[in-house]
C-alpha cells in the first residue's frame, strides 16, 4: 500500500473517529433533552434508545482504531503475522455488536404507535446488513489465515534454501 493511500486512509480514520467524539459529547446530550420533551409514557424507551446509541458509537469507535492498528501493520510489513488476528477479531465482534444493538433498538421501537412498523423492519434489514459485514470480515479473516500460512511456508522454504546454498 502506498504512502498516499495509508495518509488518504488515516485522515479519513481521524475524520470519523472525531466526528463519533463530537456526536457523542455533542449530539447525544442534546438528543436527550429532545427527547425528555416526550413524556413520561417514552421514559424506558429514551433511556433504552440513548444507550443503544452511545454503544452503536462505541463500537463504530472500536473497529476505527481496529483499522487504525492494521493499517499501521500493512504499512510496516507485519500484517501477515498472528498479532493481525487480534484486530481482526475485536473487529468482527464489534459488527456483531453493532448488530445486535440495531436489532435492540428495532426492539425498543416496535411496540406502540411511536414507530411504524415499516421503519421498525428496515431497522431490523440493516441489522442483518450489519451482521453481513461481520460475516464478510470472517471471511476476510479466513483469507488472512491462507495469507499467513503460506508467508510461514515461503519462510520455511527459503531457510531451506539457504542451508542447501
Amino acid at each position: 500500500m502506498g504512502k498516499l493511500t495509508v495518509l488518504a486512509l488515516r485522515v479519513v480514520l481521524v475524520a470519523l473517529l472525531a466526528g463519533s467524539v463530537f456526536v457523542q459529547t455533542v449530539m447525544v446530550p442534546l438528543l436527550a433533552i429532545d427527547l425528555e420533551e416526550m413524556g413520561t409514557e417514552f421514559a424506558y424507551q429514551r433511556t433504552a434508545f440513548l444507550v443503544i446509541t452511545v454503544l452503536g458509537i462505541v463500537t463504530a469507535q472500536v473497529v476505527l482504531v481496529c483499522v487504525w492498528r492494521l493499517v499501521t501493520m500493512v504499512r510496516r510489513g507485519t500484517v501477515f503475522s498472528h498479532a493481525a488476528f487480534r484486530y481482526v477479531h475485536i473487529v468482527i465482534g464489534a459488527f456483531v455488536a453493532a448488530a445486535l444493538l440495531t436489532f435492540a433498538l428495532a426492539v425498543v421501537l416496535a411496540p406502540g404507535e411511536a414507530v411504524a412498523p415499516g421503519i421498525v423492519l428496515l431497522i431490523c434489514g440493516a441489522s442483518v446488513a450489519v451482521l453481513g459485514v461481520a460475516l464478510v470480515v470472517l471471511v476476510l479473516r479466513t483469507l488472512l489465515a491462507q495469507a499467513v500460512a503460506r508467508d510461514v511456508e515461503a519462510a520455511q522454504m527459503k531457510a531451506e534454501l539457504d542451508e542447501v546454498i
